[in-house]
């Protein structure tokens, strides 16, 4: 065995043994997606959307120090202290076989405590996600931006891997990830990928970026656009011909307009527009639901917006009030709205109508629609 060979050995054997591993191996064998830790409460999983805790006593403020602080390294120690949170990856053996989490170590009320998802061990495509097909088409561009927006826990992650996995099947080009931390761990197909760990493999984001233009990617994952810099550097990538994708907080594709916006001064809009209208190639929105199918935990709900010249027309005269309706009316672009989506996993039986209902943006178009009334469309340009 070499010198590196048995570093590694030796920094697995380390991770394995871990006390708090073995309610890392909780989670997994549970299935959860989720393991949250905290102080006066026995560990909770969160398993197919419901939150349930494992049949043990809960974790005092002295146990939960003993079996939190060794998951850190010494730069997450300091990011813990100064910031009072740090996310970081965490892998442990199960039976075998080797699975990671994104992690979030935090401080409240003073103590110590986690959050972890589980990230699978392969990545699904879109028909085994559930998703539409015209995933696909949003895989094909050889430069622009896509977007995956949501809340934490839509499965926003997933969806974008899915998407990078199909272009490692389909197309010989080159994927670099820009991560904090990397989630999903690709096997190369067609592609050469690169996979870049944010305060592991390079010290910022910043850095990151600047050594990712000399380093001839074909695609580009940036990860979370959550401020201007991050932004701009993103925007410059796709307008330099490459495909770039990402994620951000919003609630709905067109709502992601005016997210994005909201980073920038008054002053920058105009401009901002413009790039978003002539790079963007698709605003992909997204909600993960509890589903009634056998053998299937939970489904995503999606809102799709591709850039059509209705699309990008409204955009640039700030007529984000009727992106709506410009979704409803593009099926023949690659758009749906949740209306629609909800509709087809009703039909499907993925999901009954009380989920749909409980997260329907527009009830009574849902309902209509469930009873085959297509609802006309005012007010288009």
């Amino acid at each position: 065995m070499t010198e590196a060979a048995e570093l590694k050995e030796k920094y697995l054997k380390k991770k394995v043994e871990l006390e708090v591993d073995k309610i890392f191996r909780a989670c997994v064998k549970l299935e959860g997606s989720d393991l949250h830790m905290k102080v006066g409460r026995p560990p909770i999983v969160r398993i197919n959307g419901t939150l349930r805790e494992l049949n043990r006593e809960a974790i005092d403020a002295e146990e939960m120090v003993r079996l939190l602080i060794p998951l850190l390294d010494e730069r997450n120690k300091k990011i813990l202290e100064e910031n009072g949170g740090a996310d970081f990856a965490h892998s442990i053996d199960v039976d075998g076989e080797r699975w990671r989490f994104r992690v979030n170590m935090l401080t409240q009320l003073g103590n110590l405590g986690l959050v972890a998802r589980r990230i699978s061990n392969w990545i699904p495509n879109f028909e085994g996600l559930n998703l539409p097909p015209v995933m696909e088409s949003l895989c094909k561009f050889d430069q622009g931006m896509v977007l995956l927006a949501g809340v934490t826990g839509s499965g926003k992650s997933t969806t974008i891997a899915s998407m990078l996995n199909w272009i490692n099947r389909n197309y010989s080009k080159h994927i670099l990830t820009l991560e904090d931390p990397i989630e999903f761990v690709y096997t190369e197909d067609k592609c050469l990928i690169n996979q870049r760990e944010i305060g592991q493999d390079v010290k910022n984001f910043e850095i990151a970026m600047g050594h990712a233009v000399r380093e001839d990617p074909d695609i580009i994952l940036i990860g979370e656009m959550r401020d201007q810099e991050t932004f701009l550097t993103a925007i410059h990538a796709a307008e330099t011909g490459h495909l770039v994708f990402g994620t951000i907080h919003a609630s709905s594709a067109p709502s992601t307009i005016g997210r994005i916006l909201d980073l920038f001064p008054e002053e920058m809009h105009g401009s901002i527009r413009s790039a978003i209208a002539f790079n963007m190639r698709g605003i992909v929105a997204q909600k993960l639901l509890k589903s009634i199918k056998p053998g299937v935990g939970r489904v995503p709900t999606v809102e799709i917006m591709t850039l059509s010249p209705m699309v990008q027309k409204l955009i640039l005269e700030g007529k984000d009030s009727k992106l709506p309706d410009a979704i409803r009316v593009g099926k023949d672009d690659g758009m749906q709205d949740f209306t629609m989506s909800l509709k087809a996993l009703i039909d499907e039986e993925l999901i009954d109508r009380e989920t749909a209902f409980a997260v329907a943006p527009n009830l009574e178009a849902l309902k209509m629609s469930l009873k085959g009334i297509n609802v006309s469309q005012p007010g288009m340009v």
